[in-house]
């Protein structure tokens, strides 16, 4: 298989890199620094900082906006939402984009390409009706709002979907939402208007045929953000990760993506988890290079000290 990026793709690449550059980094240490300042004042850390939304409007006149869109898929999307060239991305174009980004904290965020949401609207895109694409998508292209995906649970191991004790019974015209979920990411955002729920609609069904994936709103009734949890030491401020329960939290039928028991075929062509990956393995290559500069500098400071201690020693 051929990976060579298309000219566009190393075009957007290239403009990728210069934003974060010339835009992002400079203001990123400070962001972050005033989030923690407001931490440890007791203020509220979860409010978003003023530059980040003008850094989301200069980014999408570029066209540097929704760059996750996949190509196929888009519809009239990209064109409508700031992607430049009208159209989505392959994989492999898409690719060399996401490692960029995966550099910074801030710039997935920038760029409207952060997770859970990019994984969301690629399921709203493939998988959602228009009345769901109406309510839920179009806010989210625009980056009106934020939203969260609602998978792991505290009481199953749940990297094995199939043990998830949540559910998504219907009951005559309505579904209703039972269970808790954790690690949840985006819930912590002022503006997460929606999750992707996922539940067992019909424990008898055949095993991957059980689950079914629905949109909750999370001002609905029933719905209760628990608390926000911190990973290694880290609260990801705006964005978080949160425990939220769901008792008898009804809704229309209409709210499950893609029908009853579709929720592993839906999970299987939500591939926003490789962009995660690639934005990790960026975000390990920017580490491994601060440590190398890091061991540079000590060793030439080790050099200096070894010189001085011989010119030292000649002296006597």
């Amino acid at each position: 298989m051929d990976f060579t990026p298309s000219p566009r793709s190393a075009d957007l690449t290239a403009r990728v890199r210069d934003f974060i550059d010339s835009r992002i980094d400079p203001v990123e240490a400070t962001i972050l620094a005033d989030v923690q300042a407001r931490r440890d004042r007791g203020e509220n850390p979860w409010t978003v900082h003023p530059v980040i939304p003008e850094l989301q409007a200069l980014a999408r006149t570029q066209g540097l906006w929704n760059l996750f869109l996949p190509a196929g898929h888009e519809g009239p999307d990209a064109a409508r939402f700031g992607t430049d060239g009208g159209v989505g991305l392959s994989n492999v174009d898409y690719a060399p984009i996401a490692e960029q980004t995966g550099r910074s904290s801030l710039a997935p965020l920038v760029f409207n390409c952060n997770a859970p949401d990019t994984g969301n609207m690629e399921v709203l895109l493939k998988y959602g009706s228009q009345e769901q694409k109406d309510t839920w998508l179009e806010p989210l292209l625009a980056g009106r709002i934020r939203s969260a995906f609602l998978m792991t649970e505290p009481d199953v191991a749940s990297s094995d979907a199939t043990t998830m004790a949540a559910t998504a019974r219907i009951e005559g015209d309505e579904v209703v939402l039972d269970g808790r979920k954790w690690w949840s990411t985006g819930v912590g955002h002022p503006d997460c208007a929606v999750g992707i729920f996922m539940g067992v609609t019909d424990p008898q069904a055949p095993k991957h045929a059980r689950h079914s994936m629905v949109l909750v709103p999370l001002d609905a009734p029933g719905v209760r953000i628990e608390r926000v949890m911190p990973a290694l030491g880290q609260w990801d401020e705006p964005l978080g990760h949160g425990e939220v329960s769901l008792t008898d939290v009804r809704l229309p039928a209409s709210a499950i993506i893609g029908g009853p028991g579709r929720a592993f075929v839906i999970a299987q062509g939500r591939p926003s988890s490789a962009w995660g990956t690639l934005a990790t393995i960026a975000f390990g290559a920017l580490a491994l290079w601060c440590l190398l500069a890091v061991g540079f500098i000590l060793f030439v400071a080790n050099a200096r000290r070894q010189r001085a201690a011989m010119r030292s020693r000649q002296l006597r």
